[in-house]
């Protein structure tokens, strides 16, 4: 008994330390953000403002050249619309991979899967010849269409509709149901943690998307918000205290979406590894 409390103490002991080993940065990132410009650049660096200060957010959010409220619109905007497609067409490619029989079934997912191992960045060049010839260059279609077709979407939520009996749609079918009426009132609401989950990555990766933005937005006031502050980091490059204000906006929403999602995520993850 005394050695298996011991070994629980030194696991959890060893967890907490883990814990705010990872938490580390982040705190002192929000603890940068609320110090003077004199003491955000101190040396050593402290953990505990002297003087507490608003400043930084208060510059970061009424400079005329950084127009941060405004980037993170267009950020917002972006990932919720390209969540929301990378969603339905994951959907509904992974439904007819799952469950409908036709030939060259088998092809297609391996050629979907295929597409995993390019690497993204040789995409960059065909995708903004294809976005410039539709038009959509320095317009927020550019960061939202050309990622609607996700091949990790495809599989995962392929993973997890395969987990799901299918006697509960051959029961639908029996009802009179066809395909349609089955994807749409039997597998989406059986398959809520694995939409949620893949629309959480779906739209962290498009908000922390910075490369591909810089491309194809041109003017300041269409820029998003992982670009904008790259601008400010560039322009302003010793005022941690302003850097670490934008570093804090750009965080808080996704914190906060991964709180209140954080048990479909789980369930959503370990349901689609069930069966392959």
């Amino acid at each position: 008994m005394r050695a298996g409390t011991a070994g629980q103490v030194v696991r959890y002991t060893l967890l907490v330390l883990l814990g705010l080993l990872f938490l580390s940065p982040l705190v002192f990132m929000v603890v940068t953000s609320f110090k003077t410009r004199g003491d955000a650049g101190g040396i050593p660096p402290s953990w505990i403002p002297d003087p507490f200060s608003t400043q930084a957010y208060e510059s970061i959010l009424t400079a005329r050249g950084t127009p941060v409220l405004r980037w993170f619109a267009n950020s917002l905007v972006a990932a919720l619309a390209n969540s929301a497609l990378v969603v339905g067409t994951a959907a509904m490619a992974a439904y007819a991979l799952a469950r409908m029989e036709f030939r060259g079934r088998g092809l297609v997912f391996g050629a979907i899967i295929a597409t995993l191992f390019v690497p993204p960045v040789i995409l960059i060049i065909p995708n903004y010849l294809v976005v410039g010839e539709l038009g959509w260059l320095n317009t927020l279609a550019a960061v939202i269409v050309p990622t609607a077709a996700s091949a990790f979407g495809v599989f995962f939520l392929r993973q997890f509709f395969l987990s799901i009996p299918a006697e509960l749609e051959e029961a639908a079918r029996l009802d009179g149901a066809n395909a349609w009426q089955i994807f749409l009132r039997v597998l989406l609401p059986l398959s809520r943690p694995a939409l949620a989950t893949l629309a959480l990555l779906a739209l962290l990766t498009n908000w922390n998307d910075f490369l591909w933005p810089v491309y194809v937005l041109f003017s300041p006031e269409m820029q998003t918000l992982p670009a904008g502050l790259s601008t400010l980091q560039s322009a302003n490059a010793v005022r941690y205290d302003l850097l670490m204000a934008g570093a804090v906006i750009a965080s808080v929403p996704v914190l906060v979406l991964f709180a209140f999602l954080q048990r479909f995520i789980i369930e959503g993850v370990s349901r689609s590894g069930l069966k392959g």
